[in-house]
């Protein structure tokens, strides 16, 4: 299988939202943000599935090294393989793979997160540095839209941590910071037993709020001049923002299922934000 047949089906079988905003994108751009994308999900996995936490660590030091190796211009992995032909066009470096990957390393080392400056770091890491390289090979010209983009990515992360509640709590995470639980005196064990209370929903509020606000302070950052090069994270923010108002609509019952939007609902507002260039 070539590497960007082996992309190209990593990227689509994730079933992943962003997947729909690559689709509108130049055939060379869609190219490397699949590859990147891929990768991504290469080394989400690795934490993912992990059962041996000791193994999971192998795995993240092996992609690390691959990296490395990569750079000096010996790729071996397919998605890398894919990837690095990109990487000079649109300044995809090696300093953005690693700290994709240190983020993921993050999942093995902690399970909890005591204030939410904490988890920032954490999602600069997994979200921020991915909108930064996003933004890049979406075709980025002012240097503000990396503010924008690493803003984005926060509010992105943020949104998944919400409506993914309950299965990280089955995975023994709660990314909800422990003092934000005090505040609202919410305990653990209540969220990893799924247990709904108004603590909770006005726990759930308080983070949606912030998301909200992150949205806001995303699109304010944006450069008007990279407005219309930036369209693939636009359609990011319209999907994630309605998935975020679908997950407020049902009072926050993430802890026994995840809402979702159909894939017709998610190719609307990606073509919405193309055609008209409104979320």
């Amino acid at each position: 299988m070539r590497p960007e047949q082996y992309v190209q089906e990593k990227a689509a079988a994730s079933g992943s939202s962003f997947y729909y905003a690559f689709l509108f994108l130049p055939a060379p751009r869609r190219a490397a943000i699949t590859a990147f994308y891929a990768f991504c999900r290469e080394v989400d996995d690795v934490v993912d599935d992990a059962v041996d936490m000791g193994v999971a660590a192998t795995k993240l030091a092996w992609w690390s090294q691959e990296v490395s190796r990569a750079f000096q211009g010996n790729p071996t992995h397919p998605t890398l393989r894919a990837l690095l032909p990109h990487a000079l066009n649109y300044g995809i470096q090696e300093r953005h793979l690693q700290d994709v990957i240190a983020g993921c390393r993050m999942d093995l080392e902690q399970t909890r997160y005591l204030d939410y400056p904490n988890l920032q770091r954490y999602c600069h890491l997994v979200a921020g540095i991915v909108g930064e390289v996003s933004a890049r090979i979406f075709g980025q010209e002012a240097a503000q839209t990396t503010q924008y983009a690493h803003k984005l990515g926060q509010a992105l992360q943020l949104t998944n941590i919400i409506r993914d509640v309950g299965e990280d709590a089955l995975r023994g995470r709660i990314y909800l910071p422990v003092n934000e639980l005090q505040i609202f005196d919410v305990k653990a064990h209540e969220v990893i037993k799924r247990q709904y209370s108004d603590r909770f929903t006005a726990l759930m509020q308080f983070q949606a709020q912030r998301a909200h606000a992150l949205y806001d302070q995303a699109l304010a950052l944006l450069p008007e001049s990279d407005r219309r090069s930036q369209k693939p994270g636009l359609m990011m923010a319209s999907i994630y923002r309605t998935l975020l108002r679908e997950i407020e609509a049902t009072h926050f019952q993430v802890l026994h299922q995840r809402v979702r939007l159909t894939p017709l609902r998610k190719l609307w507002l990606a073509w919405r934000v193309q055609a008209l260039g409104r979320m």
